[in-house]
């Protein structure tokens, strides 16, 4: 199918995109990489009247560290995330979840914010800023704001973004020495959505667990923070009898989807199967 027509813009900087972006009123969308948005376009699932394009904007690229953290623009692409020295060092479970998002021709075109922002539950990323205690950077014309993780994702495809604001940039605090971090996720091909995926990061202090965090890839409208899971591992063991004693409460608070790729039974069961397996990766 063709696309609706919509007024076009292009702008060169951050301010030019949020004046246009307020201009343009509540149907207008943002073009990152597109690789979400044009789909939606050709097939009329999408129908703004607007469109601006972010592309031109070299700073939303930027990738710096700010002391205890990392700014990950929003426009930064997969590929370049994945071969930042900056990531690689202190945000490592991004730099391995990225490498296994789609395949290679998406992760050159995709951004790191636009997938994010996308706010599809069985996207990969979404998962991993949470469990990372991301914080997402919003402007508009009528100001900055920053809104948490656990506040950002809201629903099925839906963000806590109003229509005239534009994410900027993702902070990643550093978790610092000590922490094990892993992604495991199911899926039916390389390229495929993930039917179920665990995001893990676990400090251990000798042969016990300190601290785990465990986030839930498609168990829902919006990525979940498995909380029993980090009570029930904390203070124990790094033993395998361990890890799956406290996977067994992964599904617990979860509402996950019944669909061709799997009953909400069976999405229940691999996310106890994944989340131990999870947890031993990240405490190795």
């Amino acid at each position: 199918m063709i696309p609706a027509t919509f007024d076009y813009a292009r702008p060169a900087s951050v301010d030019d995109a949020v004046r246009a972006l307020s201009d343009a009123g509540e149907d207008a969308k943002v073009l990152a990489g597109g690789q979400s948005l044009m789909p939606l376009l050709r097939l009329r699932l999408a129908v703004p009247d607007a469109l601006i394009d972010l592309g031109r904007i070299a700073a939303l690229r930027e990738i710096r560290d700010e002391g205890d953290a990392l700014l990950i623009g929003a426009m930064a692409t997969h590929h370049q995330v994945i071969r930042d020295p900056l990531v690689r060092e202190h945000a490592p479970l991004i730099a391995r979840t990225v490498r296994i998002v789609a395949d290679p021709a998406v992760r050159h075109r995709g951004t790191f914010g636009g997938s994010l922002a996308h706010a599809d539950p069985a996207g990969d990323l979404p998962a991993v800023a949470l469990a990372l205690d991301a914080v997402f950077l919003v402007r508009s014309a009528r100001g900055e704001r920053e809104i948490p993780a656990s506040a950002f994702f809201v629903d099925w495809l839906t963000s806590a973004l109003e229509p005239d604001e534009l994410l900027v940039g993702i902070r990643i605090p550093k978790l610092g020495a000590g922490w094990g971090v892993h992604y495991e996720k199911f899926h039916r091909t390389a390229q495929a959505w993930a039917i179920v995926g665990v995001a893990c990061a676990v400090r251990r202090n000798g042969s016990t667990v300190e601290d785990a965090r465990v986030a839930l890839t498609n168990m829902g409208p919006a990525p979940v923070r498995a909380s029993a899971v980090e009570i029930a591992v904390r203070s124990r063991p790094v033993a395998g009898d361990s890890f799956r004693a406290a996977a067994e409460h992964a599904a617990e608070g979860t509402t996950p989807p019944t669909d061709l790729h799997g009953s909400s039974d069976y999405r229940s069961h691999l996310a106890t199967v994944l989340t131990a397996r999870a947890l031993q990766t990240a405490a190795i």
